[in-house]
């Protein structure tokens, strides 16, 4: 029998191929839990219309990214933190302050989409990577300076 896979499955296929499986395993295991679509000449175009419609929404969501990147690039953010002797910083940078800094910008950036290899524990300038979308990654500039 001739499916259309929905989602991957492991050792069978990725999402969207058209693949042979036996028949049982189709009509016990693949259609009941959602997995896949009998191969159908009407399953193969509404299959085809549904790609199309999720390539079109990717390439604006990837637009969209790279627009929001752009203005990204520009910004840059002034950490203030409080230091003692020899400008040993008290606590750290994390991702959660830069996302409240990105926000009193004017941009609402989530906080896990920052991505810091570990918290700024020194003062100086640093560029911290925000990933917008798989393809799109943007630099913004942080400033952590003392009180």
């Amino acid at each position: 029998m001739k499916i259309i896979l929905k989602q991957p499955v492991e050792n069978l296929g990725d999402t969207g191929e058209i693949v042979e499986v036996k028949a049982g395993y189709a009509r016990n295991y693949l259609l009941p839990r959602s997995v896949a679509l009998q191969a159908t000449p009407q399953n193969l175009n509404v299959y085809e219309q549904e790609k199309k419609r999720l390539a079109m929404k990717q390439s604006k969501d990837k637009n969209e990214a790279q627009q929001l990147a752009d203005k990204l690039q520009t910004v840059s953010l002034t950490a203030t933190v409080a230091v003692g002797e020899e400008d040993k910083v008290f606590g750290s940078v994390t991702s959660q302050h830069v996302a409240e800094l990105i926000k009193a910008k004017g941009f609402d950036i989530d906080r896990r989409k920052i991505h810091m290899e570990e918290p700024i524990k020194a003062l100086g300038v640093y560029e911290i990577p925000i990933k917008l979308h798989s393809e799109v990654e943007a630099k913004v500039k942080v400033w952590v300076v003392k009180e």
